[in-house]
């Protein structure tokens, strides 16, 4: 078995592709749950303002004949 691991993860990775540091659990946290977030809520508020009616202009005209 030990033998098929490692075959499988000289497959999958690329020539000459080191693995890094591990990430803690906090950067882990932050890099894949705050940072798009707060990109979310930040995207839709700019959306959700810009989307809003501007203030109604008084149209002489209310009716058409």
């Amino acid at each position: 078995m030990q033998f098929f691991t490692g075959v499988l993860n000289r497959i999958t990775q690329e020539d000459g592709s080191l693995p890094g540091e591990p990430l803690g659990t906090f950067l882990g946290l932050v890099y894949f749950l705050v940072i798009p977030t707060a990109l979310f809520v930040v995207i839709s508020a700019v959306v959700a303002l810009s989307t809003v009616d501007r203030k109604k202009k008084n149209s002489t005209l209310t009716r058409i004949d």
